[in-house]
């Protein structure tokens, strides 16, 4: 018997990173995954793997979240699959590079609104009803110490995923009623986009490490997925509007991020 066992989740940007880690630890304990991303190979992958170690129900789709239409077809493709939705987790980013802020281009900026808060907004619009319908409704929106600490060269991903911070608290407040509750991670976990980065910037990787007063950076799977499962579950029933840094306590004393930019 899982703690999810029964209930049908969405996880965008399910694919790889910190959405798989989700993925897999909300299949283990027992629930139904739809796995939404624009890499539908690699998103069949993580389904194929689930299948492979959890024996839950999961489902791939390719979905563009920056596609108002996309988002509103993956919400119905989950509640047709698995007859229900419970828990919806917007994740997707898509990497859109680092520059100074008087660089950051007009598209870079639109692009992170669409990814981050207009996503969430439309998922989070769609999915209400069901979500409201089984009275154990979980919105969980992953944010980003990006925007909590204003770290460089990343200003259209630190406002995107402040305003999605913004959107998780006002639903909060206006859901209570019923008992849809919805709070924020902010992760620091070696995802893909952080491996990438570190790849171009090795010894600022490893300082964050050593930073961090737990001494590492965490892992997607091991340290970031049981904190959604809480979330998602009966245990989090009266926690809303909170964010919670799954970080190793990196956002204490901030982070050293500052990667080489022309």
């Amino acid at each position: 018997m899982g703690t999810l066992d029964g209930r049908a989740a969405i996880v965008t940007g399910g694919a790889m990173g910190i959405g798989r880690g989700i993925a897999h630890s909300f299949a283990q304990e027992g629930a139904s995954v739809l796995v939404a991303d624009i890499d539908e190979g690699r998103a069949q992958s993580t389904v194929d793997e689930i299948a492979a170690q959890w024996g839950t129900p999961a489902h791939a789709l390719r979905t563009d979240v920056t596609s108002k239409d996309d988002v509103h077809a993956m919400v119905d493709t989950a509640v047709e699959r698995f007859g229900r939705l419970d828990i919806l987790v917007n994740n997707a980013w898509k990497p859109s590079g680092y520059a100074r802020l008087e660089n950051i281009t007009d598209e870079q900026m639109r692009g992170g609104f669409e990814m981050a808060p207009m996503a969430a907004f439309w998922s989070m619009q769609r999915a209400l009803p069901e979500l409201a319908r089984g009275g154990v409704g979980r919105v969980i929106n992953i944010c980003s110490l990006n925007g909590v600490n204003a770290h460089m060269y990343s200003v259209h991903y630190n406002a995107a995923k402040e305003a999605l911070r913004t959107i998780t608290r006002t639903a909060a407040r206006e859901w209570a009623p019923r008992q849809v509750c919805c709070n924020v991670i902010c992760p620091g976990a070696k995802s893909d986009a952080f491996a990438r980065v570190a790849e171009a910037n090795p010894q600022m990787a490893a300082s964050m490490d050593s930073a961090n007063p737990m001494g590492r950076i965490g892992d997607p799977v091991d340290d970031i997925g049981p904190v959604a499962v809480f979330l998602a579950g009966d245990g989090a029933r009266y926690v809303t509007g909170n964010t919670i840094h799954a970080d190793g306590g990196g956002h204490i004393n901030g982070v050293q991020w500052a990667p080489d930019v022309d």
